[in-house]
């Protein structure tokens, strides 16, 4: 048994590659966040958001500017328990809650991330088929090999950094907002005046936007590479273990969950305002495809700027899907979890993003369309983070798990508003359904 131990431990320290020193520039102080935040816009966002803007025009933008601080404050919670605990959510549950609460959240999580992982292979194929055109089920499972070839093979460090650099492909909006004619006047004041209505379309629409805003998978995934950053790292540990350490990575933490949400947010708005430029301006309310979609970005260059986006973001978004999934089922049930893993020394985890992959595949072969899915799927996320929000906020204030660093009044206070407004917003949707 001995021997065995030692050499998994061989095995492990051989594939770990020696972690550089600290860096002062910006892209190196930006992890987990950055990437949570780039993300979180994944094509699951281009449908609410794009929907957003044709339908309503410019009445949603106080939506992002709403969610940035609610948005801000549970990511950097699950952070948080990530950082200090040395376990992510699913770790945290599984060692203070019963069981049965436990595999219900990890189920519910499973089953919103496979519809969406499938839905934004589906999304990543039909933007592929505007360019090239071909058989869309073939670019389905094309897609889907490369995601989990780069997700189980490639050393952590080199895949964080591809990661963070497919972040980029977001500014893709951003510049149809500045060649098109946008009443930015106009739209400073919805940002600043909220507009509400009760009409079940407009309703259902918040709902999507929040769900695909603040969203399950993104806690599970932040919170899990904050715990795998520091086990990674010898010179770091949890910060219940050393509570010296807090300081300098409540900083970091801070830093990094802000800009990460606050890019997610502002390129969501974007989104908004160039659909609303394009689309809406032009008469075209209801986005049924993705070669609609795609017109919100014909000013700069039409379908190839979508193909960028949708498949840039897709390939950073399918693994975060999956990965957390594989995070949240591997702790639940105590498994070797990582992916700084080698696949022979943490089977499990690698077993789990295989077959959510698959599901997801699957389920581009009986027909959804795969705007529509990704609109449901982020309504379906919108329900499914209400519960869990409660949960992580209630382990977050529990002096056995937290020790000393139980949330403060301020951030406590946000996250439970964020945790409200999300409740608010689904049962009002059930209201006016």
């Amino acid at each position: 048994m001995a021997k065995r131990h030692h050499a998994l431990a061989a095995r492990i320290a051989r594939y770990r590659a020696p972690r550089p020193p600290d860096h002062k520039g910006l892209l190196a102080r930006l992890g987990p966040g950055l990437i949570t935040g780039a993300s979180d816009d994944d094509p699951s966002g281009i449908a609410p958001y794009s929907q957003a803007g044709a339908q309503f025009g410019y009445a949603m933008c106080w939506v992002m500017l709403f969610c940035f601080p609610l948005m801000a404050a549970i990511q950097k919670i699950s952070a948080r328990i990530g950082r200090v605990t040395g376990h992510g959510i699913a770790g945290g549950i599984r060692m203070h809650y019963p069981r049965w609460l436990l595999y219900a959240i990890v189920a519910l999580l499973l089953v919103a991330n496979t519809i969406n992982l499938g839905a934004d292979l589906g999304a990543m194929a039909a933007a592929l088929n505007l360019l090239f055109a071909g058989p869309i089920h073939l670019y389905v499972v094309g897609f889907a090999v490369f995601c989990t070839w780069l997700e189980i093979f490639s050393r952590y460090e080199r895949y964080v950094s591809i990661l963070k650099w497919f972040s980029f492909a977001l500014l893709s909006y951003v510049a149809v907002a500045l060649v098109v004619h946008v009443p930015w006047g106009l739209v400073l004041h919805r940002v600043l005046v909220p507009s509400f209505s009760l009409d079940i379309d407009y309703v259902v629409t918040v709902v999507a936007v929040l769900g695909t805003t603040i969203t399950p998978y993104c806690f599970f995934w932040q919170s899990s590479e904050e715990a795998e950053e520091e086990q990674i790292n010898p010179a770091q540990h949890s910060l219940t273990e050393a509570p010296e350490e807090a300081e300098a990575e409540f900083r970091r933490m801070r830093f990094d969950t802000y800009t990460g949400m606050g890019y997610s947010n502002l390129i969501s708005l974007f989104i908004i305002v160039s659909t609303a430029a394009t689309l809406n301006a032009n008469g075209v309310t209801d986005i049924q495809t993705s070669a609609q979609a795609a017109e919100a970005l014909r000013p700069i260059a039409g379908v190839f700027t979508f193909a960028l986006f949708a498949i840039g973001i897709g390939l950073l978004a399918v693994p975060v899907l999956a990965g957390s999934g594989a995070y949240a089922l591997g702790e639940a049930l105590g498994w070797t979890t990582g992916l700084d893993r080698r696949a022979l020394d943490a089977k499990g985890f690698y077993a789990t993003i295989a077959p959510s992959t698959l599901i997801g595949i699957g389920i581009n072969f009986v027909g959804l369309d795969p705007i529509k899915a990704l609109f449901w799927s982020a309504v379906i996320n919108g329900i499914v983070a209400v519960p869990l929000m409660v949960i992580i906020m209630l382990m977050a204030m529990r002096r056995d798990v937290m020790g000393r660093f139980v949330l403060q009044r301020p951030l406590w206070a946000m996250g439970w508003l964020c945790t409200a407004a999300m409740a608010v917003a689904v049962g009002i949707m059930f209201a006016t359904w």
